[in-house]
């Protein structure tokens, strides 16, 4: 899982989209393209956008729910939680035994 997460995060367009659903989560691919080329002056295809989605989701980053013909795309982010209390929040070691 960590591998997926790391290789998700690796990528700046993929680091801005994540931005993009942080600040507004629950967006369509076409409102994330839009807000990609606006803000960003990001010209990436539709199908380019969808396959950084595709990663992202695949590391857990994004989840997505469909309502009617629209799919939504949202911010997850246990992944990360998971990652910082690996390393930020390490779980105390357990006391060692006496062997006498």
């Amino acid at each position: 899982m960590a591998d997926d997460l790391f290789k998700a995060l690796a990528d700046g367009t993929r680091r801005t989209i994540l931005d993009e659903l942080t600040e507004k989560s629950g967006q369509t691919l076409f409102e994330i393209c839009a807000r990609l080329s606006v803000k960003h002056g990001l010209g990436i295809s539709r199908q380019a956008v969808s396959q950084h989605l595709a990663v992202l989701e695949a590391a857990g980053l994004v989840e997505t729910r469909r309502e009617g013909r629209y799919k939504f795309h949202d911010l997850n982010v246990a992944p990360l939680r998971h990652i910082t209390e690996r390393w930020l929040d390490p779980p105390a070691p357990a006391p060692e035994e006496d062997p006498s």
